[in-house]
């Protein structure tokens, strides 16, 4: 990691006690499959769970904003212990407020991972805003780092090892695995 990010983005990152994402087309890569009863389908990235479990055993808090309802994002997000989930939302600044009151999180200690022009309020108001690599250009201007991997295929994972690195946490999870 070294010399790959901005002092900036370093000071940023080592603040961050809540990370909040995004569902589809970050922690998906955006596609919506349907079986033929209307049923949704969706692909989840095994590593950007695995991501998200060592940055919650860290102590770092994940929540998960969508303006969709679907049953299978709370499905995921209970299988990765993810309390903080909010689903059917229009205005994720709103629904991201309510989420920092409950943890107790300031913007400063806030990172949020989006994709598209939804996102922009959002992207504006927290201390760390980042965008996946296919997120959309304008939502990406805004972002204090693009990822290099897209969303739904190790976007959230790269994310989750920027700040356990950033936050000096990275060392005692690799002793872990010997």
């Amino acid at each position: 990691m070294a010399g790959a990010h901005t002092e900036k983005l370093r000071a940023k990152a080592a603040q961050v006690r809540l990370l909040v994402l995004d569902v589809d087309g970050v922690l998906t890569d955006g596609r919506i499959i349907m079986d033929h009863e209307g049923k949704e389908i969706k692909a989840f990235d095994v590593r950007d769970g695995h991501g998200i479990k060592l940055l919650r055993e860290a102590g770092i808090e994940v929540a998960m904003l969508t303006g969709r309802n679907s049953p299978v994002v709370q499905k995921r997000a209970d299988d990765l212990g993810i309390l903080w989930v909010r689903q059917g939302v229009s205005d994720k600044v709103a629904a991201y407020e309510e989420i920092a009151h409950e943890v107790g999180i300031k913007d400063e200690e806030t990172c949020f991972v989006g994709d598209d022009l939804i996102d922009i309020p959002l992207l504006k108001r927290v201390g760390m805003p980042i965008v996946v690599a296919d997120g959309a250009e304008e939502a990406k201007q805004l972002a204090l780092y693009v990822t290099t991997a897209p969303g739904g295929r190790g976007a959230v994972r790269e994310v989750c090892d920027l700040l356990l690195q950033t936050q000096g946490k990275w060392e005692k999870i690799l002793r872990r695995y010997g």
